[in-house]
């Protein structure tokens, strides 16, 4: 039996935003509730090539299949006109033990199950009123983020913060050409948004705690490995509400880690993501909330059998 291997073109067609939307939220509910089975990631560094890897498994209780995925971000690439991000994601059954097939999908998958986590939870936790969103970076999650959140609920004005001003501009034109009122903006300016999303690879914050107003909701995206970081540590302490993708990851490589570590939070400070996703969260009109998303092993498995589905169908 010849194991098949699918390629981007073929995903892209079976992983409609319905699809990824529904795995991500029920796979986020389970790990919020035990249903699943997620080791600690295998990171690596490469730091002459401005690059990283981590390597995620995870099983969905019982789910027919699990999965381990391999995702790599080389932020030199855009100098030489590469993409950023690529990667794979390895489906195996979870009754025999056999790989069923390998969805070549270049980083794909993880990009997109990403901006649905980061819009689904942006969305539960900001305001219902909140319109202006602020994005920090400039590359393909900080396109995502804001395309996938426009599709639960009405962006009135977008705000893009990175380091370079041309590729502010350039993204600022990708949302315009879409009808989207999006421009360039300051940090100071930016973290001042009704609802910010950080999608760097920064080892320092991006943004001030002071600079963020009362009312808003936060979402760090980027601090997956250990040598990032994005929200600064007074930001939670300032926080009425802090939402965790997974307890454990975010205290050992997220923005969560380095405040409880800073003394600004305490450990047990954070509420699983995937209970915000079950009901209304209640938040004061005034109150700073914060979700850190370092990415689980057990949404990789949900979207990818989920689209194995729609591939085989």
């Amino acid at each position: 039996m010849i194991m098949p291997v699918f390629d981007t073109a073929a995903i892209e067609r079976a992983a409609t935003a319905d699809l990824v939307f529904d795995a991500v939220r029920e796979s986020l509910i389970a790990h919020a509730h035990g249903r699943t089975t997620v080791p600690p990631p295998l990171h690596l560094r490469f730091p002459d090539a401005d690059g990283d890897c981590h390597v995620k498994a995870g099983w969905v209780t019982g789910a027919p299949d699990f999965t381990v995925k391999i995702a790599t971000g080389f932020y030199g690439n855009l100098a030489a006109g590469l993409p950023t991000n690529h990667g794979l994601v390895c489906v195996v059954s979870a009754q025999t033990g056999q790989v069923r097939a390998v969805l070549n999908d270049r980083g794909l998958l993880t990009a997109w199950r990403t901006a649905a986590a980061g819009a689904l939870i942006t969305h539960a936790m900001a305001r219902p009123d909140a319109t202006t969103l602020a994005v920090f970076g400039t590359g393909e999650q900080a396109r995502l983020q804001v395309e996938w959140l426009a599709r639960l609920r009405p962006i009135a004005a977008i705000l893009v913060h990175g380091r370079s001003q041309d590729r502010a501009r350039a993204l600022c034109e990708e949302f315009a050409a879409h009808g989207q009122h999006a421009r360039p903006a300051s940090s100071e300016e930016a973290a001042g948004a009704d609802m910010v999303v950080t999608t760097t690879p920064a080892s320092a914050p991006v943004l001030e705690f002071a600079h963020v107003r009362d009312g808003a909701h936060v979402t760090g995206i980027g601090t997956d490995m250990p040598h990032k970081n994005e929200l600064p540590p007074a930001l939670f302490g300032r926080a009425a509400l802090i939402a965790t993708d997974d307890h454990d990851q975010c205290l050992h490589h997220g923005d969560f880690g380095h405040a409880v570590r800073a003394g600004t939070v305490t450990v047990t400070a954070d509420t699983p993501v995937g209970l915000m996703l079950e009901k209304p969260v209640e938040r004061p009109d005034d109150a700073i909330t914060v979700a850190d998303l370092t990415g689980v092993g057990a949404l990789d498995a949900a979207v990818a059998s989920a689209v194995l589905r729609e591939l085989t169908r």
